[in-house]
């Protein structure tokens, strides 16, 4: 670890912390509907989508219709981007000629978009078109992020709210959301990085003649418009197969601060929206400091294991310092332009964030740098987590923490006023473990047939991190990827994508319940055995619960993966 790569991540913290409270508050007013510097312009705009579907923007919703807006909306999306895909061999902007895509790749693509996962087991730049992409693929990382804030908004309007029956209207919070927040980001932030290198074009791929005389062909097409909202929406699905390692992608390291410090924005920004909705803005930075905690905790081994590389290449005599520590650190599957503290830091924040981005192959990371980013995603991508997913979760835990403080002073648990009872905790509950259900149940499916154990590139404990991992990813809604796996079958294309779907809308469902439930209750004034949520006693409590569910649930799945190797790698066994 050196001096530099801390300050990288020092520098980082800080901007994103500074971006808090300003963009905190003007999402309030967004989804308040108060007037904003854009509504000059956005409004009629957003008026007139109002008339145009019938949408009364002053009605509210009752939980059960707010969650069956939500599922509508997103079944009309899966099944147009299925479409998208299986006619784009006859659809327009399609200058390479790709063919139709293939049934049960195209289930598990729609599966991936819908569900804000971008998991993507296929070659970007050689299957799908640029309609495809523009018109199915960037849509879906606009209003799939949408429809993740919008559901966090309307659990925070549960704990604000008193005796009501409406928890908000889908339709409203999906509009300003899109229109106020992800569009003008988008738009500014593109054209940035077509400034900084990144193609923006309906152009055919480029022929290119080499030094050597072979042939290469160079995919472009619309890649910037693209590339802003798969980070500051946390969806992560790529133009090009690597992803943000790929130069028309991530050009230098000025685009790779901008991208990680976007995937982090609305997540902590949600945060201050929530200490401000419910009239206490130390409640928001309470939630954010567990967030921090946790990340900061990550970022710490990630960067350590990554700069102490293998000890084995020490062994070989490549490296003869005393400590066996491998030279420079492990800088296999990194990029020259990052160094090891950008690539682990990206690869703590997309797996913090829900975002399945990366600028570094997390197959080729040491087994506990690699362990990092499965687990944080096991935890139910809290830290900081998918635009308005991450907020959402954290609060579940919030609620189970405050249910175990009860239990220990023999109170009713209350949090922000509202009594939390049986229902919103056993709904908390299922929330929560509907997670580790589906990853380790598919998970164990994949280690006993054959067509699972097909898949793995690498044998023994790394061979099943990577199947660990691909079910983590998919339920975690994060679309990365430990990328030795092979995974476009029609056994890995089906389960991944139900793996989404349960990772998606299995959580929502009980969540938007606790939303209704809240909302419905009265505040109850604090009282002197009142237990403070704004403090660090709280922060500790919350993380620990993080923590001991989350290791727990995982400890014997990660014990048999990236836990042994790490061992076995110390005796000189590599996979």
């Amino acid at each position: 670890m050196t001096f530099d790569g801390w300050i990288q991540i020092a520098i980082f913290c800080v901007v994103v912390t500074l971006l808090v409270k300003p963009l905190g508050g003007y999402m309030t007013r967004v989804f308040a509907g108060e007037r904003t510097f854009l509504s000059p312009v956005l409004g009629p705009v957003e008026r007139g989508f109002y008339r145009l579907s019938g949408v009364d923007e002053r009605a509210e919703q009752n939980w059960v219709t707010y969650a069956v807006s939500m599922l509508l909306f997103s079944l009309a999306g899966f099944i147009t981007l299925y479409a998208l895909m299986r006619f784009q061999a006859l659809l327009p902007f399609n200058p390479a000629g790709q063919s139709a895509v293939e049934e049960s790749l195209a289930f598990n693509t729609a599966m991936s978009f819908t569900t804000n996962t971008n998991w993507q087991s296929y070659v970007p730049e050689t299957t799908m078109s640029y309609l495809v992409q523009m018109a199915g693929l960037t849509v879906h990382n606009f209003v799939s992020a949408a429809t993740g804030i919008a559901l966090a908004i309307a659990l925070v309007r549960g704990f604000a709210r008193r005796s009501a029956r409406g928890i908000g209207n889908f339709w409203v919070d999906l509009v300003r959301c899109t229109l106020y927040v992800l569009l003008p980001v988008s738009i500014v932030v593109g054209l940035f990085f077509v400034w900084q290198g990144m193609p923006q074009n309906l152009g055919a791929y480029t022929e290119a003649t080499t030094l050597e005389g072979a042939k290469q062909v160079i995919a472009q097409g619309p890649v910037a418009s693209q590339e802003v909202i798969k980070m500051f929406g946390t969806n992560g699905g790529g133009f090009f197969n690597t992803n943000s390692a790929h130069p028309f992608e991530n050009p230098n390291a000025i685009t790779n601060f901008v991208q990680i410090v976007l995937i982090f924005a609305i997540g902590a920004a949600l945060t201050n929206v929530f200490g401000r909705m419910v009239g206490d803005h130390r409640q928001g930075w309470a939630v954010f400091a567990v967030m921090a905690v946790l990340f900061l905790g990550g970022v710490l081994v990630a960067y350590w294991a990554e700069a102490a590389g293998n000890p084995a290449i020490a062994k070989l005599g490549v490296d003869t310092a005393p400590s066996a520590m491998q030279a420079g650190g492990n800088m296999e599957g990194k990029d020259v332009r990052f160094g090891i503290a950008n690539s682990a830091l990206f690869a703590v924040i997309t797996t913090a964030a829900s975002c399945g981005a990366v600028n570094a192959m997390h197959d080729s990371f040491t087994p506990l740098g690699g362990l990092i980013p499965l687990f944080n995603i096991q935890l139910g991508e809290i830290i900081v987590g998918g635009v308005g997913a991450g907020l959402y979760g954290m609060l579940m835990f919030a609620i189970i923490s405050v249910f175990i403080a009860g239990l220990m002073v023999g109170r009713t648990p209350e949090y922000l006023g509202k009594k939390i009872e049986a229902k919103e905790v056993k709904m908390a509950l299922l929330a929560i473990l509907i997670l580790p259900f589906s990853i380790l149940g598919f998970s164990a499916i994949a280690t006993v047939v054959s067509a699972g154990l097909a898949g793995p590139a690498n044998a023994g404990p790394h061979g099943f991190s990577e199947i660990l991992y691909a079910y983590t990813s998919a339920t975690g809604n994060n679309g990365s990827a430990f990328a030795g796996i092979s995974a476009n079958t029609l056994f890995y294309n089906t389960t991944i994508g139900l793996a989404m779907f349960i990772g998606r809308f299995l959580m929502i469902v009980p969540m938007v319940a606790i939303a209704g439930s809240l909302a419905s209750k009265k505040i109850v004034p604090a009282s002197a055995g009142t237990f403070p949520t704004n403090g660090p006693l709280f922060v500790g409590l919350v993380v620990g619960v993080i923590l001991i569910v989350g290791g727990l649930t995982f400890f014997p799945a990660l014990a048999l993966g990236p836990i042994v190797e790490h061992f076995a790698m110390l005796a000189g066994t590599l996979y």
